[in-house]
């Protein structure tokens, strides 16, 4: 593996990463999404039994999609499917789902939020694509948390677990954030960047660190420019971070086509539990299918559980819960309440760029009901062997843990 510079410049990747964010935010207002929504509606008037078309980003959050399309659970419902759309970040993939070019995605959970009651996207969600998936990875001579202060760190956009997670963990070590400016020697200077953006960064030592999906926190301890140093599953406990996202007028006028959506998925992660190696080599850039450009070693880092690297973890301190018995990446379909209204507490004290007086008036069980719809997932997961088939109790309740020390 070779590591890549960044394609531009200090001050033009700033511009670039703004022009992003702005084109994002834009889209997730009541005027900015109009247009793309209109155009949905065209596109929907146009063809109303369209295929399933899946829209992603190459990181592992997407396994479930991506694995139920190589091995064809989407036909096997008797539906029709186009080979998925890899984006590069997390605004083209958006705009594409407004625009009804994509009708079932994975998105950042805070995002969804945003998304629907910033500018009243008619999505839901329908299913949580996965569970942990994401670490702080620094760089190598950071050796306490407090060598971040006076530097930058990545995030991959404001709306994002990651986001929650790494502020807690900031404030925890007496650092504070800023996101404009010089940051002082208390301070980190939060940034968004694309995923795949992040390690170039890192490797030329432009950041001090990122919080992100994987594989890009084992591409950076594989590459040697990065370490981990702490698990987002390791502060919130079998926390989702992407969910399956689609548009509510398919939940609503085409039932049977979406329960075999759903369905298919969730086969997916059943699937993809028991048969973690042959998923690295679906998800590798050696399969003919090409849905990521990622190696077998890097995936399998990942995807494959490892007693020795854990116990190295516990050791470094990337893993302070060694009795949650946390994977690296494990796969769930079930979008618990607890989760959501968790997330949209935890919202309202997190610092995000941007219009977000929205948050303040979100009331957490109003949202679990009315953002999630989890009518299909309940009925695949029953289909699939119940809440056993993934380890779980046989309930659609818990209890959230959140912990940073």
């Amino acid at each position: 593996m070779k590591l890549l510079d960044l394609c531009c410049g200090p001050d033009e990747g700033t511009l670039a990463r703004r022009r992003q964010f702005l084109k994002l935010s834009s889209l997730f207002t009541v005027a900015g999404a109009l247009p793309l929504l209109q155009a949905g509606r065209e596109a929907r008037a146009a063809e109303p039994d369209a295929p399933v078309r899946i829209g992603y980003l190459p990181i592992t959050d997407a396994t479930p999609l991506l694995v139920a399309h190589h091995n064809k659970l989407f036909e096997a419902q008797g539906l029709q499917v186009e080979k998925p759309r890899r984006f590069r970040s997390w605004s083209q993939i958006v705009e594409a789902f407004l625009a009804g070019q994509v009708n079932v995605v994975h998105l950042l959970m805070p995002m969804t939020i945003w998304s629907r009651y910033g500018s009243r996207s008619p999505a839901k969600v329908v299913a949580w694509n996965h569970m942990e998936g994401s670490c702080l990875t620094v760089l190598p001579d950071v050796d306490k948390l407090e060598d971040l202060g006076g530097t930058t760190v990545a995030i991959p956009f404001w709306y994002s677990v990651h986001n929650i997670v790494l502020q807690r963990i900031l404030q925890e070590a007496g650092l504070e954030f800023i996101s404009e400016g010089e940051p002082g020697a208390k301070q980190v200077k939060l940034v968004v960047m694309s995923p795949g953006d992040m390690l170039p960064a890192l490797g030329s030592r432009r950041i001090s660190g990122y919080i992100v999906a994987e594989p890009f926190n084992a591409m950076a301890e594989l590459l040697k420019v990065g370490k981990v140093w702490r698990f987002t599953g390791d502060v919130w406990r079998n926390h989702a971070c992407c969910v399956v996202t689609m548009h509510e007028r398919d939940l609503q006028e085409r039932p049977d086509w979406s329960q075999k959506v759903v369905s298919a998925i969730v086969q997916a992660q059943v699937w993809t539990r028991d048969h973690r190696a042959e998923a690295v080599d679906i998800l590798s850039r050696d399969n003919a299918a090409d849905y990521t450009p990622h190696t077998r070693e890097t995936l399998g880092r990942v995807l494959l559980p490892s007693a020795e690297l854990d116990a190295e973890y516990a050791r470094t301190g990337a893993i302070r819960h060694a009795d949650w018995q946390e994977k690296r990446i494990d796969f769930q379909p079930y979008p618990f309440p607890s989760y959501t209204e968790k997330l949209v507490e935890l919202l309202k004290t997190t610092y995000v760029l941007g219009r977000n007086e929205f948050l303040q008036e979100l009331d957490p069980a109003f949202v679990a009901r009315d953002l999630v719809d989890d009518r299909y997932v309940k009925q695949a997961i029953q289909a699939a062997g119940g809440m056993a088939a993934f380890g779980l109790p046989e309930s659609f309740t818990r209890t959230e843990t959140f912990s940073v020390s």
